[in-house]
């Protein structure tokens, strides 16, 4: 007994609808000759009609047919689909995690994806990576730290950040440090003309040492301004002489320098200290030096006057410092301090926290 044609009419609405998704840009080419089948059938074709027109087969007609008959235009899309099974849960994503707290295989030096995933066993190298990337893990990055572990870090950081907002009244803050051991490296420099027809300024990677000079600098808080001697090595008597050099060049001032805990810094019995009571000496906490601004000062210095430079006695290298100072000093602007609250933080067990 023949099946009885299936007959479908289209409201006003559906219509509508089908006409909009036929000139949607963002429609999937598949629902194209599905809408194609519904619109001959509500002109009254059969299915063995539409499906020689679109060139269909005539199961695939009579589908999309009775889908729409069933659920209407929600009968055109694709039905839900769950996939094949995951092969990676969540207890693999923590077990590649734990991994990384182990130490690496015995002549390794560090992990990377192809050895986790070596190790774990049934985890591909590729899955590895994906859980590293979500979690911001760069396995071959290394940083470096410095944690301050003075119990008077609270003490020591507000006097020193007091100093910078609210500077005694007629007193003179300098932060004051050494940079020693400056290499004097003389390099070969030119120009290096390229295949292109261009030129290219820079220098060999040999060079040569000249010896090594030690810089004393104090930076003027409140100015900019930037004080500089030179000498041949670091220790209390040039530091002392240093200061005797900062004393005469502010005469009948209150001094306040800020130093780091440098032995020349901070003997026991101080007769200096005694002998100039205008001087305060503020020490910044163990391994917390970024709280002196003069090792900005210092930074600056390596990229502007120090880093490629070529030098060929420690004369010359002194001199070029010197030099920079001077043209510093003409448009110096103090350094403007906005962090008001330094804290003492703790390092953090990363992957032991991502892996719970």
């Amino acid at each position: 007994m023949p099946r009885p044609t299936l007959v479908i009419q289209l409201s006003e609405a559906e219509r509508q609808q089908l006409e909009s998704w036929r000139r949607a840009g963002k429609t999937e080419k598949r629902m194209v000759p599905r809408m194609q089948i519904v619109e001959l059938s509500a002109q009254g074709l059969s299915s063995r009609q539409i499906a020689s027109r679109l060139g269909l087969r005539r199961p695939t007609v009579l589908k999309w047919r009775q889908r729409f008959s069933e659920r209407r235009l929600d009968g055109l899309h694709d039905a839900p689909r769950s996939g094949p099974p995951r092969r990676y849960t969540s207890q693999t994503e923590r077990r590649i995690l734990a991994k990384l707290d182990e130490p690496p295989p015995p002549g390794r030096g560090s992990w990377n994806g192809a050895l986790l995933a070596q190790a774990l066993g049934d985890v591909s190298a590729d899955q590895v990576w994906a859980v590293l990337r979500r979690h911001g893990i760069h396995l071959q990055r290394r940083r470096s730290w410095c944690v301050s572990t003075d119990p008077e870090f609270a003490r020591k950081a507000a006097d020193i950040v007091g100093l910078y907002l609210d500077p005694p009244l007629g007193a003179v803050v300098l932060s004051v440090d050494e940079k020693p051991a400056i290499q004097v490296l003389e390099r070969a420099q030119g120009w290096l003309r390229l295949p292109n027809g261009e030129a290219l300024k820079g220098f060999g990677h040999e060079y040569k040492r000249h010896g090594t000079t030690t810089l004393f600098a104090a930076l003027e808080v409140l100015s900019g301004q930037v004080f500089t001697v030179h000498y041949h090595r670091r220790r209390r008597r040039e530091f002392l002489d240093f200061m005797n050099g900062l004393v005469a060049a502010y005469p009948g001032l209150e001094l306040h320098a800020i130093v780091d805990n440098l032995s020349t810094h901070k003997p026991k019995h101080d007769r200096w200290l005694a002998r100039h009571p205008n001087v305060h000496i503020h020490y910044t906490p163990t391994h917390a030096s970024w709280l002196n601004q003069i090792e900005c000062w210092f930074s600056i210095l390596g990229r502007q006057a120090l880093r490629g430079a070529s030098f060929t006695s420690v004369e010359q290298l002194r001199h070029a410092i010197d030099d920079f100072v001077a043209s510093y000093n003409q448009t110096a602007t103090p350094f403007e301090w906005t962090k008001r609250e330094v804290k003492q933080v703790p390092l953090k067990q990363r992957y032991a926290d991502l892996s719970n």
